[in-house]
């Protein structure tokens, strides 16, 4: 019971990767797994039978991660696969995602909840145009840490010289790309070198492999533990003997620190109360913070319903029918100016308009077009939007929960847009 306990506790670090086709992404998260012993003998024997029948020198560790048939045959990733291991430090979440301009949308999709994202630059290459683009789109999306892999350091002799014109190169970039940290590692996936164990071929390097940056790296204060956001999901009304009187406002909290005794204002109506509980799983907590879920009681019978939230008297979010946001495309048909679509904000959903496309982002050039404004899939732009109803946000820079949304058809209720407030 202990272990399960210490293992529930662990912190939970979310990662993505990115690079260009055949950077090794697939390879690198496979020799992760690998090294980390995070896969099981029947896998193993799979991929070496695999890699066998192929005619592979190298069992082909990709193969752990590109889990479609069509991936496998093209020897690229196509859609986001995830993979869950754990060390004795820390659980992790990994979004293997595509390298190819084609599917951005699924880059976006894979990144949004990441605390970290690992570029792969090929060092045979250096720093190629993908090579900004995954970094701008980790940059977009507020991922607090980048740590730029140099793979296949095998394949140009280990050279400390390569190494250090591709990290003097990609700095170069450094102020189009707004992230708090970045890092660098020489490695080789293919070999081990620099993954989990040190690397005996690059004696000049100093730093700390993959795995011990992913262990350690401190991701506490990537959370917003400042604006208390309470955006209410549920309105919990057991009517039992026991409970007959509970009336409690379930949700997740988005950003602060919510205590019992604590004054609060309730949108949209805002009035003020105190919170009188927070409860979870039968038990009751003096605070909570994010990212929990918890169920929140206050003091006086406030008319508050789904959509609504939960905030501090001298701390409100921005409330408006009109904001400015960047979106990434996801949908086959384009973005249409004056076009109606579904909003979901939050635990809010409203009907909205996109009443103008300000500029669409050349994601080759990291430069704004603001000649061309069809928007269509896989393309990032600014929009402008006008909602039905009151949108109570934080810009996504503040706070990635309250300041982003999705755009959904009616029609077909399909997603076909992600946004994150300017």
């Amino acid at each position: 019971m202990e272990t399960t306990k210490g293992y529930l506790d662990m912190q939970l670090l979310r990662f993505t990767t990115a690079g260009s086709v055949d950077d090794g992404k697939s390879t690198l998260i496979g020799r992760l797994l690998y090294d980390s012993k995070s896969i099981f003998e029947d896998q193993m024997e799979a991929i070496e039978l695999s890699s066998k029948k192929k005619g592979e020198e190298h069992v082909n560790l990709a193969l752990l991660t590109d889990g479609l048939r069509a991936e496998r045959e093209q020897g690229i990733t196509i859609d986001v696969a995830y993979r869950y291991f754990a060390t004795p430090k820390r659980k992790f979440i990994i979004a293997d995602t595509p390298g190819h301009i084609q599917y951005t949308r699924n880059m976006v999709t894979g990144a949004s909840t990441a605390n970290l994202a690992l570029i792969l630059i090929d060092a045979r290459h250096g720093v190629i145009e993908q090579t900004l683009r995954h970094a701008y789109i980790a940059s977009l999306l507020r991922i607090p840490h980048l740590v730029v892999c140099i793979n296949k350091m095998d394949l140009v002799d280990y050279s400390e010289g390569v190494y250090n014109k591709i990290k003097t190169r990609f700095l170069e970039f450094e102020k189009k790309f707004d992230v708090q940290e970045i890092l660098f590692v020489p490695i080789s996936a293919l070999n081990g070198d620099n993954v989990v164990d040190e690397s005996k071929n690059m004696d000049w390097y100093s730093g700390p492999t993959l795995m011990n940056i992913l262990e350690n790296i401190d991701i506490s204060r990537d959370q917003n533990f400042t604006d208390a956001r309470f955006p209410v999901q549920y309105v919990v009304r057991p009517m039992t003997a026991e409970y007959h009187d509970y009336r409690g406002y379930a949700g997740r909290v988005d950003g602060g620190v919510f205590r019992v005794g604590d004054r609060v204002k309730v949108l949209p109506s805002g009035l003020e109360s105190e919170i009188m509980s927070i409860d979870t799983l039968g038990q009751s907590f003096a605070e909570a913070f994010p990212p929990q879920s918890v169920c929140i009681t206050i003091k006086d019978d406030i008319d508050i319903s789904r959509g609504g939230m939960i905030v501090k008297p001298d701390n409100v979010p921005q409330i408006s029918q009109e904001i400015t946001a960047m979106v990434s495309w996801f949908n086959e048909k384009p973005l249409v100016t004056g076009g109606k679509y579904a909003l979901k904000h939050t635990t809010a959903e409203m009907k909205c308009i996109v009443s103008e496309v300000v500029y669409k982002m050349d994601i080759s050039t990291l430069e704004q077009n603001t000649d061309d404004k069809n928007i269509k899939m896989n393309d990032i732009a600014c929009i402008k939007v006008k909602t039905a109803k009151p949108l109570f946000f934080d810009s996504y820079r503040k706070n990635r929960y309250t300041g982003s949304f999705i755009l959904v058809e009616e029609g077909t209720n399909e997603t076909v847009g992600a946004g994150m407030i300017v």
